[in-house]
């Protein structure tokens, strides 16, 4: 009998989430991005590389269909931009948002990354979920994320 087919009381279960390749790809942006604080933003390649098995597209999809507790509008493009919206409303609120958490755009609409990057989570809470840790991406030990320029 397969343990779907079992009584509940019957079923083995960790109460622990399960192991990262089986977990949906959105939970896991999601639970990387609910880390950022206010007044910070990642980019989404640094989300997507921090995830693992994804692109920055992926992150940005995921954004689009973000659930309420997501805090969307700490995602931005690597330029520091808010990135365009099919509707121009969406870019919008993200923009005032970042300006209402304290994020301070120039004139031409970008942030100054090095001062509200967030530099990612860190190695424990990576590897006590089961992300790949900074040194499986290539990083030197003691690095989070990769310098930006």
């Amino acid at each position: 009998m397969s343990s779907i087919n079992r009584p509940r009381e019957q079923r083995v279960g960790s109460g622990r989430p399960p192991p990262l390749e089986r977990q949906p790809l959105y939970e896991r942006i999601y639970a990387v991005v609910r880390l950022i604080p206010p007044g910070r933003v990642a980019t989404y390649g640094q989300i997507a590389e921090i995830v693992g098995g994804c692109t920055a597209r992926m992150v940005g999809y995921a954004m689009a269909a973000a659930p309420e507790d997501v805090p969307w509008q700490r995602v931005v493009n690597a330029q520091g931009k808010v990135s365009p919206r099919a509707d121009h409303w969406g870019a919008e609120l993200q923009r005032q948002r970042l300006i209402e958490e304290g994020i301070e755009f120039d004139a031409e609409h970008r942030m100054d990354l090095a001062c509200v990057r967030w530099p990612g989570p860190s190695r424990e809470w990576l590897l006590e979920h089961g992300y790949p840790p900074p040194e499986a991406r290539g990083l030197p030990p003691g690095h989070s994320q990769p310098t930006l320029f």
